[in-house]
């Protein structure tokens, strides 16, 4: 009887079907702490994972530089890019945009108190720095010849602390956080931001069919309160009170 009962067992574990884990996706990520964290709890992270989730997938997020990063999308050897602005897709071909905005970002420039509150046109009155690869930042500075392009964000930083630019443009929550990790002091998010963008996720075309689910995913987890769930865990406690 025992013999027969394995033996039934073992028939019953052939046929039982294996539950396959998710298809993972590889984005470029040129995002930082407070939108993404090495701990993965970051305000992009809790949205952007909880939306491929939905769409039965993973994600996985890799860090190259912002050009390099689209490039690699564009050509195929990353799945797609986590966080751009509208309208690549007609510079970078084989990319799909997800029709739902993902969040808004707040291009900004940081200065100290003291300094106005450029506009774009201004912009070349006085010394620049921004991310190589930020395309709207690209954009507005062509032609401008004290701008300087740097890498990495703590690069761009280093140089407003150092006095070596006036204004260093970034994104708005992200100089915050790090002007708070590099106890950077005496500089300020200039208010209103230069421009506020929808920004979106794109994928390369081999996954067209993911596109309607994400987008579907990011509707519902609105209508949810996923958004404001996110908000308050991640962004808020950088609204506290702080001298920079």
């Amino acid at each position: 009887m025992k013999a027969l009962y394995i033996l039934w067992l073992s028939s019953l574990l052939v046929v039982l079907p294996s539950v396959a884990a998710p298809p993972v996706l590889v984005l470029n990520n040129t995002n930082e702490a407070p939108f993404t964290t090495d701990s993965h709890d970051g305000y992009v992270d809790l949205i952007a994972t909880e939306a491929f989730r939905r769409a039965g997938l993973s994600l996985r997020l890799v860090k190259d530089p912002p050009e390099r990063g689209i490039i690699n999308a564009n050509a195929g050897d990353l799945d797609g890019d986590l966080l751009r602005i509208a309208g690549l897709d007609a510079q970078y071909p084989n990319l799909l945009r997800v029709p739902e905005k993902l969040m808004d970002w707040e291009f900004s420039a940081f200065g100290t108190p003291k300094s106005k509150a450029p506009r774009w046109e201004a912009l070349g009155a006085g010394t620049t720095g921004h991310i190589r690869g930020w395309k709207i930042y690209e954009q507005q500075l062509a032609g401008v010849a004290d701008a300087t392009a740097v890498i990495e964000a703590p690069q761009l930083f280093q140089l407003l602390a150092s006095k070596r630019i006036e204004a260093a443009l970034y994104e708005r929550w992200m100089g915050l956080a790090l002007m708070r990790q590099m106890n950077i002091h005496g500089f300020i998010a200039h208010s209103p931001p230069l421009a506020k963008r929808e920004m979106f996720i794109y994928l390369h075309k081999r996954h067209a069919r993911h596109v309607p689910l994400l987008a579907k995913a990011l509707v519902d987890m609105k209508a949810e309160g996923f958004y404001r769930m996110a908000y308050q865990k991640s962004l808020a406690p950088y609204l506290t009170p702080a001298q920079y």
